[in-house]
């Protein structure tokens, strides 16, 4: 870890952030982060228990001058919000690759920037409140649409993204008017702590943003099943969305779930080879994999096939693993060890079905001690196979052949996710219909895994619905109200006669 950025300094009372202070979680337990580049604990902190929660629900509860706040100083707050994020975008850095292994180059040019970025986005969003046009719809009545906040949000955001995960829940949520209890994966809190700190110095009220860092059992299904959240926003695997969902149900709460993926890549017999294969190991990498809309599962047109293995295998043998604050390290640690040893497990039995052309394996030497595996590409493995199917999180790329468009298509479609898919092809007729014909929520067009604050981003299926970023995300943490006035000072309506009375002459 960088000696600059002081963890137990700069979080010694506590990991948990409630109206604007930090402050010792209830729970008796504790919970290390760990640096999974060494294996070394960076921090250790009092978990969350329900009545952490409790009092960060109140503390949103308790503000309605939030909500009755202008669009204009929502905005002005969220602008000051971005500033104060581009004065600390170092510290944001460094706290990312401490607690999640990501290379250096990684979090100073894509998670903060990223984040500083979506917080801008929102600053001018607050101030678009989009609805239908007031008009005489009736004839004689005036209606109108009001969006209004939908109260306190609960949310709960996973470990591979936590900086920019923990924007993407807060921004929109608080520019609408809301409050907010974010539950950052217990394994990465810093950074959603960071950012919460960051809110209160912009001048945002203490309560807007709070963050529970504790577990999912105990916190997290305390904050998405409380009686004092109107919605809960969760980002994770499709198996804990399930839960997620029956819990909220239960009281009622609108639910956004944006949940696993296992993305295809489609190339077409008349792709850029070069591109396409450049574009599958940056896209099955990043993140070292552990990107829910990671390249994950390649579909190669038959001529191109053999060629694109080749070219993917050479591509990854360049691949630089390494301490994640060296500059010229390409490839992190995934974030733990258990991460580690789970996508080796699915690499091990992938074995006795298939053949892994390169990587399957942890590098030995200086590396051990960390949570690394090498890049690996698998083929030969049937579709309806575990690697093929099952999502990884992990730096992991199976290769499939197919013969025609329909096929590929047919085979991009064939898992029960839908977040995120690519296809690669000169031919813009072609390129076209997979757009429209591959189920995902997001599809890119010679490229994989680019994202812009201005569109949104999330899934179909079993990757869940909702969307982040975006107008549409802002759109979802409001309620609309539809306002209708009577025009006409008429006591008696001529509709009153079909409850009771008869028609008036």
């Amino acid at each position: 870890m960088d000696q600059r950025f002081d963890v137990t300094e700069r979080f010694a009372d506590g990991a948990q952030y409630i109206a604007g202070r930090l402050r010792q979680g209830g729970s008796e337990a504790t919970h290390p982060v760990v640096d999974p580049a060494t294996g070394e604990r960076v921090f250790s902190y009092r978990l969350a228990g329900p009545a952490d929660v409790d009092a960060a629900v109140a503390a949103g509860a308790a503000l309605p001058e939030w909500a009755g706040a202008t669009p204009g100083e929502r905005s002005d707050a969220l602008h000051r919000f971005a500033a104060v994020l581009t004065e600390r975008a170092e510290d944001l850095a460094h706290a990312e690759s401490s607690q999640c292994g990501k290379p250096i180059k990684l979090s100073t040019e894509f998670d903060v920037p990223g984040t500083i970025d979506n917080t801008a986005f929102f600053a001018g969003a607050a101030r678009q409140l989009e609805g239908k046009a007031a008009a005489e719809y009736s004839g004689d009545h005036t209606s109108y649409i009001r969006r209004e906040p939908i109260g306190v949000v609960g949310s709960v955001a996973p470990w591979n993204y936590p900086l920019q995960m923990a924007a993407w829940k807060v921004l929109p949520a608080i520019a609408a008017g809301n409050t907010i209890v974010l539950k950052p994966a217990e394994l990465t809190p810093l950074t959603s702590l960071m950012f919460a700190q960051a809110a209160t110095e912009a001048g945002i009220p203490d309560g807007v943003v709070n963050v529970v860092s504790g577990t999912g059992p105990e916190a997290g299904e305390h904050l998405v099943s409380h009686p004092g959240v109107a919605m809960t926003s969760f980002t994770g695997s499709t198996a804990v969305g399930k839960r997620v969902a029956a819990l909220a149900t239960a009281t009622v709460k609108r639910v956004h779930l944006e949940l696993g993926g296992k993305a295809p890549f489609v190339v077409f017999d008349d792709a850029d080879l070069e591109a396409a294969a450049h574009g599958a190991v940056a896209g099955a990498l990043i993140n070292t994999g552990q990107d829910c809309t990671a390249a994950t599962r390649a579909y190669v047109q038959r001529p191109l096939y053999d060629a694109f293995i080749a070219a993917v295998a050479d591509l990854m043998e360049t691949v630089r693993l390494g301490d994640p604050f060296d500059p010229h390290t390409d490839l992190g640690p995934l974030v733990s060890h258990a991460q580690r040893d789970r996508v080796a497990g699915f690499v091990e039995r992938a074995r006795g079905y298939a053949t892994v052309v390169t990587g399957g394996a942890a590098p030995g030497g200086d590396l051990a001690k960390g949570a690394y595996y090498r890049p690996t590409l698998i083929t030969g493995a049937p579709q309806d196979s575990e690697i093929v199917q099952s999502e990884i999180f992990g730096p992991v790329l199976a290769v499939l052949p197919f013969d025609g468009d329909d096929e590929g298509i047919a085979l991009a479609n064939d898992t029960p996710y839908g977040l995120a898919a690519s296809a690669w092809s000169r031919d813009v007729y072609r390129t076209g219909r997979a757009s429209r014909e591959i189920r995902a929520g997001c599809v890119w067009i010679n490229d994989h895994i680019p994202i812009i604050s201005e569109m949104p981003h999330g899934g179909v299926r079993a990757s869940g619905f909702g969307k982040d970023m975006s107008a549409y995300s802002f759109e979802e943490y409001t309620q609309v109200k539809h306002v209708m006035f009577d025009n006409t000072a008429v006591v008696r309506k001529d509709w009153h006669r079909t409850v009771f009375g008869d028609r008036q002459t």
